[in-house]
């Protein structure tokens, strides 16, 4: 048990230290002999900090489909005016037709941070986004890997009327990113420099979400997504040639009556 205790606090100890110098006796700098150790280490042995950290957060994350992220994004019952919005971030990625392979990263780094928000009482709420199991929702949202949503989910003021809700679109490098990047964006508040979301697809207030009918144009945007590109060259040569045949008939009609297309008839001699 204590083991396992460790190993699940080793991903928050480890991003923790990545800031610190390991200084020796004297004010010795070792930390190229710790550079030069960790080298010999297998690669295997990091292994069991991977796990704890996914155990976590699997615990922690919430993941959002289709059919409950409607009711789970919703303001905390006990939440006040008093008390702000209710943060989110949420993950959104993906597999290989989605993200082309390339999210494995993305996830260990968000799977790290969420070990670390597990012992911040400040934490947002977390959730995740599949987008290669949850299409439709991904096509709803119109949004795609890898990036995060921070959201602010507005309390209902008094006379019920309902605030509108902020989301920061933060862009993730499927690279580079770490879990001190994500933390940060919470920590440090770094998604204030990221873009809002806004226009026809905003999942809470824009003109699809109001109408009602923003589920529905996600239907529609998947099923286009199925069609092979091959389908847009036929159905595009296919309105081309009737619009040339048209035009050709209405020629071959206009030089029968002996008068240039679109013109009037010719006059009586």
């Amino acid at each position: 048990m204590r083991f396992t205790t460790t190993l699940l606090l080793l991903p928050a100890a480890l991003t923790l230290a990545q800031d610190q110098k390991p200084m020796g006796f004297f004010g010795m700098d070792f930390e190229p002999y710790f550079e030069k150790a960790k080298a010999y280490l297998p690669a295997a042995l990091s292994s069991p900090v991977t796990t704890g950290a996914s155990t976590i957060a699997a615990k922690n994350v919430v993941p959002l489909t289709n059919d409950n992220w409607k009711t789970i994004l919703t303001p905390s019952p006990s939440a006040t005016t008093a008390s702000g919005p209710d943060k989110w971030m949420i993950l959104i990625s993906g597999g290989n037709k989605t993200c082309f392979g390339k999210c494995g990263d993305v996830e260990r780094a968000w799977n790290e941070s969420a070990a670390i928000f597990a012992a911040d009482p400040t934490a947002p709420n977390l959730g995740y986004i599949d987008c290669e199991s949850q299409a439709i929702l991904c096509s709803t949202w119109l949004t795609g890997p890898a990036a995060i949503y921070y959201i602010l989910l507005p309390v209902p003021a008094a006379d019920q009327s309902k605030p509108a809700t902020t989301i920061y679109t933060v862009t993730l490098n499927t690279t580079t990113v770490t879990a001190k990047e994500i933390v940060e964006i919470h920590t440090k508040k770094t998604y204030e420099q990221a873009p809002t979301y806004e226009g026809l697809f905003h999942p809470f207030d824009g003109t699809f979400a109001k109408f009602g009918i923003n589920v529905a144009v996600g239907y529609i945007l998947w099923a286009f997504g199925l069609l092979p590109s091959w389908t847009f060259m036929i159905l595009i040569s296919f309105v081309s040639r009737n619009i040339m045949n048209r035009r050709i008939g209405r020629q071959d009609a206009a030089a029968a009556q002996g008068r240039p297309v679109g013109g009037a008839p010719a006059a009586n001699q």
